[in-house]
C-alpha cells in the first residue's frame, strides 16, 4: 500500500489521506489490481520479450481505458532488479530532481519504487508505490525516483507520445530522508 512521507517526518498510509496531500501537484495515485492470470510471470525476477508482452496483454484493460480517456498511444513494461546490467547507472538518470515535458504514468505490477516531489511551497515528500498501484505525475512536476532496498520493480509505462521523456534536471537539493 502507498505511503507518503513528508519532509517533517509525517507518514500517511491511507490513499484517502495521500491523494488530497498530492492534490497541489495534480499527482494521481489509485489502486489497480494486477491480473491473476500473469501472477506466475510477475513472481519471476526477469522476463523475456514474449513474457513481457503477456504481462502487458494481461493488463491491457487499463491501457484501453487510458487510450479512450486520455489519448495514450503506447505502453511498455520496464523490469528492474539487481541482475540488470548497469542498474545503478540507469537509475542515476532519475534520482536527481527533474521534470518532463509529458506526464509520467506508471502502473506498478510487481515490486516497489519511490517517487519524490517538491510542492509549490518548496516542501518535499516521497511516495512509496507498490504492486497494484497506478501513478500519474503531470508534465512539469518536479520529481525524482529511486528503488527501495528490495531493488525490484516491474512497471507498465504509458506514453502519449515519444518526445516528452528527456529529464529536465532542476538542480533542486533533495532534503527529505529517503523512504525505503
Amino acid at each position: 500500500m502507498a505511503r507518503l512521507k513528508t519532509e517533517d517526518g509525517t507518514v500517511l498510509r491511507d490513499l484517502a489521506q495521500i491523494q488530497p496531500a498530492l492534490e497541489a501537484l495534480g499527482v494521481q495515485v489509485k489502486p489497480w489490481p494486477t491480473a491473476p492470470e500473469v501472477a506466475d510471470l510477475l513472481a519471476s525476477p526477469s522476463l523475456d520479450d514474449a513474457q513481457k508482452e503477456r504481462v502487458l496483454q494481461g493488463h491491457d484493460r487499463y491501457f484501453e481505458q487510458l487510450q479512450r480517456d486520455a489519448g495514450y498511444q503506447s505502453r511498455d513494461l520496464i523490469v528492474l532488479h539487481d541482475q540488470v546490467p548497469n542498474l545503478d547507472q540507469a537509475l542515476a538518470k532519475f534520482s536527481p530532481a527533474h521534470t518532463h515535458d509529458d506526464d509520467e504514468v506508471r502502473y506498478i505490477v510487481d515490486g516497489e519504487g519511490v517517487f519524490g516531489f517538491t510542492f509549490p511551497d518548496g516542501q518535499q515528500a516521497e511516495l512509496l508505490v507498490e504492486a497494484g498501484e497506478y501513478i500519474n505525475v503531470p508534465a512539469d512536476t518536479e520529481h525524482w525516483f529511486h528503488l527501495t532496498e528490495r531493488r525490484r520493480i516491474k512497471a507498465v509505462r504509458y506514453f502519449s507520445g515519444t518526445d516528452g521523456w528527456v529529464p529536465n534536471y532542476t538542480g533542486t537539493t533533495i532534503r527529505v530522508d529517503p523512504l525505503t
